[in-house]
Protein backbone atom coordinates (compact mmCIF):
# COMPACT_ATOMS: atom_id res chain seq x y z
CA UNK A 1 0.00 0.00 0.00
CA UNK A 2 2.80 2.12 -0.82
CA UNK A 3 0.84 4.34 -2.96
CA UNK A 4 -2.00 4.65 -0.63
CA UNK A 5 -3.94 7.89 -0.46
CA UNK A 6 -4.51 10.14 1.80
CA UNK A 7 -8.31 10.49 2.19
CA UNK A 8 -10.49 8.74 -0.60
CA UNK A 9 -13.27 11.41 -1.49
CA UNK A 10 -16.46 9.33 -2.31
CA UNK A 11 -18.15 10.85 -4.86
CA UNK A 12 -20.79 8.58 -5.86
CA UNK A 13 -24.14 7.44 -4.08
CA UNK A 14 -23.21 3.27 -4.38
CA UNK A 15 -19.68 3.72 -2.45
CA UNK A 16 -21.49 6.49 0.13
CA UNK A 17 -24.65 3.75 0.55
CA UNK A 18 -21.81 1.13 0.96
CA UNK A 19 -20.03 2.91 3.79
CA UNK A 20 -22.84 4.27 5.38
CA UNK A 21 -24.74 1.00 6.67
CA UNK A 22 -23.88 1.18 9.99
CA UNK A 23 -22.17 -2.29 10.56
CA UNK A 24 -19.96 -1.67 7.38
CA UNK A 25 -19.16 2.50 8.85
CA UNK A 26 -18.32 0.25 12.09
CA UNK A 27 -15.87 -1.80 10.24
CA UNK A 28 -14.20 0.57 8.76
CA UNK A 29 -13.60 2.21 11.47
CA UNK A 30 -11.71 -0.68 13.67
CA UNK A 31 -10.09 -1.68 10.72
CA UNK A 32 -8.66 2.12 10.64
CA UNK A 33 -7.73 1.55 13.98
CA UNK A 34 -5.82 -2.09 13.96
CA UNK A 35 -4.54 -1.26 10.04
CA UNK A 36 -5.12 -5.16 9.16
CA UNK A 37 -7.97 -7.68 10.49
CA UNK A 38 -9.26 -10.79 9.57
CA UNK A 39 -13.33 -11.17 9.62
CA UNK A 40 -13.01 -13.22 12.55
CA UNK A 41 -10.74 -9.98 14.81
CA UNK A 42 -13.22 -7.85 13.67
CA UNK A 43 -16.60 -10.10 14.23
CA UNK A 44 -14.99 -10.71 17.73
CA UNK A 45 -15.23 -7.05 18.39
CA UNK A 46 -18.88 -6.17 16.80
CA UNK A 47 -20.46 -9.36 18.83
CA UNK A 48 -21.15 -10.83 14.99
CA UNK A 49 -21.03 -13.80 12.78
CA UNK A 50 -17.81 -14.38 11.21
CA UNK A 51 -19.81 -15.26 8.51
CA UNK A 52 -22.07 -11.79 7.90
CA UNK A 53 -18.99 -9.58 9.01
CA UNK A 54 -17.24 -11.03 6.24
CA UNK A 55 -19.97 -10.32 3.68
CA UNK A 56 -19.95 -6.70 4.75
CA UNK A 57 -16.36 -6.90 4.04
CA UNK A 58 -16.47 -8.03 1.18
CA UNK A 59 -19.07 -4.80 0.16
CA UNK A 60 -16.64 -2.44 1.45
CA UNK A 61 -14.13 -3.66 -0.60
CA UNK A 62 -16.39 -4.38 -3.96
CA UNK A 63 -16.40 -0.26 -3.89
CA UNK A 64 -12.32 -0.13 -3.41
CA UNK A 65 -12.90 1.21 0.39
CA UNK A 66 -10.85 -1.65 1.66
CA UNK A 67 -8.24 -4.22 -0.19
CA UNK A 68 -6.92 -7.55 1.06
CA UNK A 69 -3.80 -7.00 3.24
CA UNK A 70 -0.56 -9.52 2.81
CA UNK A 71 -1.64 -12.61 5.31
CA UNK A 72 -0.26 -12.25 8.80
CA UNK A 73 -0.34 -15.80 9.95
CA UNK A 74 0.69 -19.27 7.89
CA UNK A 75 -3.43 -19.94 7.86
CA UNK A 76 -3.84 -20.04 4.39
CA UNK A 77 -7.73 -19.74 5.09
CA UNK A 78 -7.33 -16.37 7.01
CA UNK A 79 -8.11 -13.63 4.21
CA UNK A 80 -6.76 -10.13 5.83
CA UNK A 81 -8.22 -6.59 5.18
CA UNK A 82 -6.68 -3.15 5.40
CA UNK A 83 -8.17 0.25 4.60
CA UNK A 84 -7.34 1.40 0.76
CA UNK A 85 -6.90 4.69 2.27
CA UNK A 86 -6.08 6.40 5.34
CA UNK A 87 -9.18 7.77 5.27
CA UNK A 88 -12.75 8.88 3.71
CA UNK A 89 -14.24 12.17 3.14
CA UNK A 90 -18.08 13.03 1.95
CA UNK A 91 -18.56 16.44 0.84
CA UNK A 92 -22.07 18.13 0.43
CA UNK A 93 -21.25 19.60 -3.03
CA UNK A 94 -20.73 15.82 -4.47
CA UNK A 95 -23.91 14.91 -4.11
CA UNK A 96 -26.19 18.51 -4.36
CA UNK A 97 -27.26 18.11 -8.34
CA UNK A 98 -30.24 15.27 -7.84
CA UNK A 99 -32.45 14.50 -5.04
CA UNK A 100 -31.53 10.86 -4.41
CA UNK A 101 -28.10 11.89 -3.97
CA UNK A 102 -29.15 14.43 -1.55
CA UNK A 103 -31.40 12.05 0.11
CA UNK A 104 -28.46 9.78 0.51
CA UNK A 105 -26.22 11.94 1.82
CA UNK A 106 -28.33 13.49 4.19
CA UNK A 107 -29.02 9.77 5.43
CA UNK A 108 -25.39 8.74 5.48
CA UNK A 109 -24.48 11.90 7.41
CA UNK A 110 -27.47 11.20 10.00
CA UNK A 111 -26.07 7.77 10.32
CA UNK A 112 -22.04 8.52 11.00
CA UNK A 113 -23.70 11.55 13.51
CA UNK A 114 -25.75 8.94 15.50
CA UNK A 115 -22.81 6.99 15.31
CA UNK A 116 -20.61 9.71 16.76
CA UNK A 117 -23.06 10.82 19.32
CA UNK A 118 -22.96 6.94 20.58
CA UNK A 119 -19.66 6.56 21.09
CA UNK A 120 -19.41 10.06 23.02
CA UNK A 121 -22.29 9.29 24.64
CA UNK A 122 -20.05 5.76 26.28
CA UNK A 123 -17.61 7.64 27.19
CA UNK A 124 -19.82 9.86 29.12
CA UNK A 125 -20.89 6.53 30.67
CA UNK A 126 -17.73 5.12 31.40
CA UNK A 127 -16.34 8.12 32.43
CA UNK A 128 -15.52 7.54 35.97
CA UNK A 129 -13.55 4.13 35.30
CA UNK A 130 -11.34 6.41 32.86
CA UNK A 131 -7.97 7.78 34.95
CA UNK A 132 -7.77 11.61 35.97
CA UNK A 133 -5.76 12.22 33.67
CA UNK A 134 -7.79 10.52 30.76
CA UNK A 135 -10.66 12.81 31.43
CA UNK A 136 -9.21 15.53 32.31
CA UNK A 137 -7.39 15.75 28.60
CA UNK A 138 -10.69 14.61 27.10
CA UNK A 139 -12.31 17.92 25.39
CA UNK A 140 -15.74 18.41 25.05
CA UNK A 141 -16.08 22.70 23.75
CA UNK A 142 -18.18 24.60 21.67
CA UNK A 143 -17.39 27.65 19.90
CA UNK A 144 -19.75 29.88 18.35
CA UNK A 145 -17.86 32.48 15.57
CA UNK A 146 -19.18 34.30 13.10
CA UNK A 147 -17.09 33.63 10.39
CA UNK A 148 -17.68 33.92 6.61
CA UNK A 149 -17.97 30.39 3.62
CA UNK A 150 -13.99 31.30 3.16
CA UNK A 151 -12.80 31.48 6.78
CA UNK A 152 -15.11 28.38 7.78
CA UNK A 153 -12.85 26.56 5.23
CA UNK A 154 -9.51 27.49 6.57
CA UNK A 155 -10.39 26.58 10.06
CA UNK A 156 -11.56 23.31 8.76
CA UNK A 157 -8.18 22.70 6.82
CA UNK A 158 -6.32 24.07 9.78
CA UNK A 159 -8.35 21.91 12.01
CA UNK A 160 -7.37 18.75 9.84
CA UNK A 161 -3.65 19.59 9.48
CA UNK A 162 -2.96 19.46 13.52
CA UNK A 163 -5.34 16.33 13.55
CA UNK A 164 -3.31 14.65 10.99
CA UNK A 165 -0.33 15.80 12.42
CA UNK A 166 -0.96 13.84 15.59
CA UNK A 167 -2.14 10.61 13.66
CA UNK A 168 1.04 10.72 12.22
CA UNK A 169 2.95 10.81 15.56
CA UNK A 170 0.54 7.83 17.06
CA UNK A 171 0.95 5.52 14.22
CA UNK A 172 4.58 6.03 13.96
CA UNK A 173 5.32 5.84 18.35
CA UNK A 174 3.06 2.43 17.70
CA UNK A 175 5.06 1.45 15.32
CA UNK A 176 8.49 1.77 17.21
CA UNK A 177 6.69 -0.12 19.39
CA UNK A 178 5.71 2.96 21.67
CA UNK A 179 2.37 1.95 23.06
CA UNK A 180 2.58 2.44 26.59
CA UNK A 181 -0.44 4.68 28.15
CA UNK A 182 -1.87 5.23 24.37
CA UNK A 183 -5.42 4.86 23.83
CA UNK A 184 -7.47 5.02 20.88
CA UNK A 185 -8.98 8.64 20.69
CA UNK A 186 -12.31 10.10 18.82
CA UNK A 187 -11.91 13.94 17.47
CA UNK A 188 -14.85 15.14 16.30
CA UNK A 189 -15.69 18.33 14.89
CA UNK A 190 -18.27 20.28 13.12
CA UNK A 191 -18.58 23.38 11.57
CA UNK A 192 -21.15 24.63 9.98
CA UNK A 193 -23.66 28.02 9.91
CA UNK A 194 -27.02 28.40 11.76
CA UNK A 195 -29.18 31.10 12.54
CA UNK A 196 -31.07 32.05 15.55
Amino acid sequence: MADKKRDRRITDVGTLKAIAHPLRAQLYRLLVLARVATASQLADQVDEAVSLVSYHLRKLAEHGLIEEAEPRSGDGRERWWQPASDGVSVRDEDFRDAPEKAAAHTAASRMFLDQRTDMYRRYIDERAYWSDEWTSASDDSEWLLRLTPAELAELSKELGDVVRRYEERGRAAVAAGDTEGRENVAVHTYGFPFRV
